[in-house]
């Protein structure tokens, strides 16, 4: 439990910080024609909200040598 207190610490206190340095990055953005906004941070706020999620685990298969695959095609097909 208290691992997950201190994840929900860290989180909280990292978007803090994030909020601090967008104001600062909006307001000290030297190029006025083209400002930025805060929709100009939406991806790093949603990989900030992913860090609350609890790690996906790795696939666990069997190894060559235990009879699983040799080769696990990762690569989507082209389109025909």
């Amino acid at each position: 439990m208290e691992h997950n207190e201190q994840r929900t610490q860290f989180i909280q206190q990292l978007w803090q910080r994030h909020e601090l340095l967008q104001q600062w990055a909006i307001d000290n953005w030297p190029d006025r024609d083209h400002p930025l906004s805060s929709a100009d941070f939406v991806e790093a706020r949603k990989e900030i909200l992913a860090l609350g999620d609890p790690p996906v685990a790795p696939r666990q298969g069997a190894e060559p040598e235990q009879g699983g695959a040799q080769y696990l095609n990762v690569t989507p097909a082209p389109w025909p």
